[in-house]
């Protein structure tokens, strides 16, 4: 009953006003974000006063879907080296956000230069208009294109620097859950020649619905309440469905998918105490862990949702926890194939 009290307090009506988005008759949204989006960097303007790290450029996926991929490499890459392949899924509840959404788009545009790495920003299909499982159909489509390119080739920068035996899958909130329901689809997919050795989590958006502890000690959280959340669930997921859904709860049907799930590679996955889903994003990585997957946790006690996008010194601590973690799987791949 206490529970229902609370959130009976926040209204559906709130939730799409602090989401700052307008359902239509027809049943999609208008989105009012005040994330505006940039352009993509293909090159150096001579004029600019604008110093780049990294160069960009969109190329499309799916024309079907009007899905597309903003590719990144860094301006100055090593010299005589590959780099690893990044396939990167945004973030945004699945309603919200683009590649081209700033945020995003210099948050790539960092890591590329840092890690060093050749990042490929999938620019998927947003629910209600597309609800899932479409965001992860277009993942999928963005593996297949990694192959194609490295069979066929066709793009000079992953020509010249994309090494495909190391490409990592990695996503922020709903692009974590993306890389979980990629990285399970990717089995049915022969990968040959490309290998996918990594999977980077950074606060997955998973949800049920038993409440958590932790969502209900920040139920009125500024960056995700649940009024909000519960909301964003409900536009994302099949019609008809609830929480407990598979796409959701990935607890719900850890039996079924045992055998896919101890095949993932390496997961590296990370959650802040004061996020209303660190209990659903531990419970996760238990769960996975159980199954025999490589597990590297980090939970730390303080900082929130997305707070990189607010705070640049969790920002440089999260692209220096992604650096360490792919470097390491790279120089473990290396020693391997020279045993």
């Amino acid at each position: 009953m206490a529970e229902q009290k609370i959130i009976a307090e926040s209204t559906m009506e709130d939730a799409y006003k602090f989401l700052k988005i307008t359902p239509n008759p027809d049943g999609s949204l208008t989105r009012n974000t005040p994330v505006p989006n940039v352009p993509s960097t293909p090159e150096i303007d001579p004029n600019s006063s604008n110093q780049l790290i990294s160069l960009s450029k969109d190329i499309p996926l799916n024309p079907a879907s009007n899905t597309f991929i903003r590719l990144y490499r860094p301006v100055s890459p090593p010299i005589n080296t590959k780099l690893p392949l990044i396939i990167y899924f945004h973030g945004g509840g699945f309603v919200l956000l683009s590649v081209s959404s700033v945020i995003f788009h210099e948050s790539c545009n960092a890591m590329s230069a840092q890690i060093p790495a050749l990042i490929a920003s999938v620019e998927y299909r947003l629910a209600p208009e597309h609800r899932l499982p479409a965001a992860y159909e277009d993942a999928v489509d963005a593996i297949k294109w990694a192959k194609d390119q490295a069979i066929n080739g066709g793009d000079p920068w992953l020509k010249q620097l994309a090494d495909f035996s190391k490409v990592f899958l990695m996503g922020s909130s709903s692009g974590g859950n993306i890389v979980y329901n990629a990285g399970l689809r990717a089995f049915n997919i022969n990968l040959d020649p490309i290998k996918i050795v990594g999977l980077i989590m950074n606060q997955p958006y998973f949800g049920g619905v038993e409440r958590t502890k932790s969502e209900l000690k920040f139920v009125n959280d500024k960056i995700l309440p649940l009024h909000a959340n519960d909301l964003m669930w409900s536009l994302a997921l099949p019609e008809g469905v609830d929480r407990d859904h598979e796409y959701s709860n990935p607890l719900i049907n850890e039996v079924e998918v045992k055998k896919k799930i101890e095949r993932l590679p390496r997961c590296l996955i990370r959650g802040y105490g004061g996020d209303p889903l660190i209990d659903k994003q531990k419970k996760f990585a238990k769960m996975i862990e159980s199954r025999g997957v490589h597990v590297t946790p980090q939970f730390l006690e303080t900082g929130y949702h997305a707070v990189e996008i607010f705070d640049k010194k969790r920002a440089q601590d999260l692209y220096d926890s992604i650096k360490d973690f792919v470097k390491s799987i790279c120089d473990e791949n290396v020693g391997k194939s020279a045993m």
